[in-house]
């Protein structure tokens, strides 16, 4: 699949920039900058969720403990 992007001069030549100063190409600059943002809101989520959870029920456990209920 392919797509295009508009973009003014400013946002091509600082684009291009970065994707030249880290060996990427546009297109690869753009993907992984996209991935790191899903990944980063999933991060987020998921650590709202952990301190959700730890609101409801405050027990912590050591790591000792910790492995020891996984029987490990």
């Amino acid at each position: 699949m392919s797509f295009s992007i508009r973009m003014n001069e400013q946002e091509e030549k600082l684009f291009k920039s970065y994707a030249d100063f880290h060996g990427f190409s546009l297109g690869e600059a753009f993907k992984t900058a996209l991935l790191e943002k899903i990944e980063d809101e999933y991060d987020i989520a998921l650590a709202e969720k952990a301190h959700n959870e730890y609101v409801k029920d405050p027990q912590t456990l050591s790591h000792e403990e910790f492995m020891k209920e996984l029987g490990l």
